[in-house]
């Protein structure tokens, strides 16, 4: 049977900087997505990569005193090397330096040219070298000392140099058109308004290539020209399916994407000039471009200058690799601008993980392994409020949040989650099975048996945003590495009474508050 397929990309991350929290946060939303659809019966394909091209890139090159490609090498790795400490899960990395994506670029581009959306003029006009991006006059403001700024803050200069230009005023109705037709194309619904908003407005023939300096991929025919950066760096998502041939595979299979997932920054490059491109040369577009808002820190926009860039090593080394991707994910609704506190993470992780989750897991399987000889209890007649629970952890949770990450509203279906473990820790108060072992012990293995179950349950949904404890708790429930997909949440694999559990051992321990750490 032919498995459904599902294809989800981070943006390539530009080599101009190394990783922090924003990049982090963009990877591990999709990398929980893309776990989450392994888990379901899907087959994924996930990628995230660098972005190495461009003027930015060559003048930190010179300024280090090195050539880009030495550069590009170096400052990749470090992108690279912050996957298996975050728990990434990607199929490929890909580096817009690399042969293959040369090749994708130069087919791209000739698909284009050859059905007339590319022209040879003349280009002047206001650039800026920190966003890789020419800009109107009417969109500039007025710096110190008479500098233009652009809408990102970034100094603008004044340009002028021949240039090929895609033809992207031819493009727009029928962009709109595509909007019209698949009205899920942009999300979230507010970003979607602003593309809205920017196309209507009229669009302008963009320039897609520079004379001015030469690190990037040459255009074929024409090697003084050098592709303008985002021709080239967006063509990396159908590089990595084998692109130019659309026969391949991998190409059959997953293009298009199901899912581009961009900071709200790229969005316009992303959901106006990447599907033109395509169109243009004859590809569909992706099925979604989904936007997320910027991370502040502490309330202060994140910058060089404030040199308050948070380290995913350093956030590792504080609170863990769960713990740091169920707080990025959980404390912000994905898609909206959030503030990233220390406080409010410590608090989010002793409440949800170590009082909630953890302390679940912990008293049941204590009380399981103290008296019930560690073995997984009986399971006697069901109550009202035992079908209530395993109902909800059986076969309520999983369509609930499957709807809520096909949305990609990953703090909705973390929220469907913890009202399970909400649930539950209701239930073993109200049942009080360390009282129950003085009473009726038949009925205490019954409410242990059902608890047992429904951390079963959970364990398995909440593999894809804290992979490691899930694990570690389905070890302390004795389930095989074969049993622990979605398909298994079903009441077929539910745990068999008798069978001999390893000692509990705590899964998520509290984190000290700094005010403890400063009283200590």
């Amino acid at each position: 049977m032919t498995r459904p397929s599902f294809y989800i990309t981070t943006p390539i991350y530009y080599v101009n900087d190394a990783p922090h929290i924003g990049h982090v946060y963009t990877t591990v939303a999709c990398d929980v997505l893309a776990r989450f659809k392994r888990l379901d019966g899907f087959d994924v394909f996930f990628l995230t990569g660098t972005d190495e091209h461009g003027q930015k890139v060559h003048k930190a090159a010179l300024v280090a005193g090195t050539d880009p490609q030495a550069f590009t090498d170096k400052v990749s790795q470090n992108f690279r090397d912050i996957l298996p400490i975050m728990n990434i899960t990607n199929n490929d990395f890909i580096r817009t330096t690399e042969p293959r994506h040369k090749a994708a670029c130069a087919a791209l581009w000739e698909k284009m040219k050859e059905n007339g959306d590319i022209y040879l003029d003349k280009y002047a006009g206001w650039y800026a070298v920190r966003d890789e991006a020419f800009y109107g006059e009417d969109e500039l403001t007025d710096g110190p000392g008479g500098v233009k700024i652009a809408p990102s803050g970034a100094e603008c200069a004044w340009v002028e140099e021949e240039s090929y230009f895609f033809r992207l005023s031819a493009w727009g109705d029928r962009l709109l058109e595509f909007y019209d037709k698949h009205p899920d194309f942009i999300q979230p619904e507010s970003r979607r308004n602003e593309v809205l908003s920017f196309v209507k407005s009229g669009l302008r023939d963009l320039s897609v290539s520079r004379t001015n300096f030469p690190w990037g991929v040459p255009v074929p025919g024409d090697e003084k020209h050098v592709m303008y950066v985002w021709v080239d760096a967006l063509t990396n998502y159908i590089t990595a399916l084998g692109y130019p041939d659309e026969r391949s595979e991998n190409f059959r299979k997953f293009w298009p994407a199901d899912f581009h997932v961009v900071g709200k920054d790229i969005l316009r490059f992303h959901a106006v000039y990447w599907p033109a491109f395509l169109m243009s040369a004859g590809l569909k577009p992706p099925k979604c471009v989904f936007a997320h808002g910027w991370w502040t820190i502490e309330g202060q926009k994140m910058s060089k200058s404030l040199g308050n860039a948070i380290s995913p090593h350093d956030l590792v080394a504080r609170y863990g690799v769960d713990a740091t991707r169920y707080a990025l994910l959980r404390e912000v609704p994905f898609g909206n601008d959030g503030d990233f506190s220390h406080g409010n993470v410590t608090n989010r992780i002793n409440a949800d993980l170590a009082n909630g989750l953890g302390n679940l897991a912990q008293r049941t399987l204590a009380q399981i392994a103290k008296n019930c000889g560690g073995k997984v209890p009986a399971c006697g007649p069901l109550s009202e409020a035992d079908r209530a629970l395993l109902d909800h952890a059986r076969i309520r949770m999983l369509p609930a949040v499957r709807i809520e990450l096909d949305a990609v509203r990953i703090h909705k279906a973390l929220e469907k989650i913890w009202d399970v473990i909400n649930a539950a820790n209701a239930y073993i108060d109200a049942q009080a099975p360390w009282t129950l072992r003085k009473t009726d012990l038949a009925r205490m293995e019954t409410v242990l048996y059902v608890l047992a179950e429904t951390i079963r349950c959970l364990a398995l949904i909440v593999q894809p945003v804290i992979p490691e404890g899930a694990g570690k708790i389905l070890d302390q429930l004795g389930r095989a590495q074969d049993r622990r997909t979605f398909a298994q949440i079903d009441a077929a694999y539910a745990l068999e009474s008798g069978t001999l559990l390893p000692a509990p051992q705590g899964v998520f321990p509290r984190i000290e508050t700094d005010e403890k750490k400063a009283a200590g």
